[in-house]
């Protein structure tokens, strides 16, 4: 529908001088999430396709951490490089999105190597003022989890981007209709999810979205190990009008 798919990332930018992180240092931040971790939640990340290489900080303590760390992009920066999950997602939320530099966006992405780090990463992308850039640009790269971000990207600026217009939506609503089921499994999630989350933006777009699931039919998944389940279009936009949810023009659905 116009859009022109790119095949890869741009060169991962050089290694930048950093400041001296202000405040609280890396090594106390890694000693501080290595305190926090549990054997439950490393436990669970396991089954979520997390690697070895993470301490097991649940969300709820990283994101007190986040609070209280505030922005901090060097920091950052220093966090993401050590490859550490929690760290990786800590990163995620105390990069600066003023600060943060397209390029390190790509490389960020480049390196994520599960789903849960893919959606973090998008979170942080829709702060930023290169988001739209970033969906456009990430929804249609081959590799698995940069199409991942690009989606749940797309998802957080269907709730919360009050400037585009719904002819962006209506057109992402038509790749979707004729890609989800030849992309990649997480990102024919992330594309199931958009739907919903387009859906939620206003009167017409949930009618637009609810025609286009139609069209679109079951989506199949591989959940691995989890207990995670597709969620159904129509259920989910109707659920969300029923508890009043609101677009970003604060239009409720219903």
């Amino acid at each position: 529908m116009g859009d022109k798919p790119p095949t890869s990332l741009p060169a991962t930018p050089p290694p930048s001088a950093r400041a001296p992180t202000q405040g609280i240092t890396l090594d106390e931040t890694m000693q501080a999430l290595e305190k926090a971790g549990t054997a439950q939640t490393r436990a669970i990340y396991a089954r979520h396709g997390i690697g070895a290489n993470m301490f097991g900080v649940s969300y709820a303590t990283l994101a007190a951490f986040a609070k209280k760390v505030r922005l901090n992009q060097s920091l950052a920066e220093a966090l993401w490089e050590t490859g550490n999950h929690d760290a990786r997602v800590l990163a995620t939320m105390v990069a600066d999105p003023r600060r943060i530099a397209s390029r390190m966006l790509d490389a960020w992405a480049r390196s994520m190597d599960n789903t849960t780090l893919a959606a973090a990463v998008a979170k942080l992308a829709a702060r930023t003022p290169f988001a739209k850039e970033k969906t456009d640009r990430w929804s249609h790269l081959p590799a698995e989890l940069v199409g991942q971000a690009g989606w749940d990207l797309l998802c957080q600026l269907a709730l919360g981007d009050a400037e585009l217009p719904d002819a962006y939506f209506e057109q992402r609503l038509a790749t979707i209709e004729r890609d989800i089921h030849t992309r990649k499994n997480r990102v024919r999630y992330a594309m199931n999810n958009a739907v919903i989350s387009i859906g939620m933006r206003n009167p017409a777009l949930q009618k637009a979205a609810l025609a286009a699931a139609k069209r679109i039919g079951p989506v199949e998944v591989d959940h691995g190990e989890t207990d995670i389940r597709t969620p159904d279009v129509a259920a989910s936009i109707a659920r969300a009008a029923a508890q009043g949810a609101a677009g970003p023009h604060g239009t409720k659905q219903g």
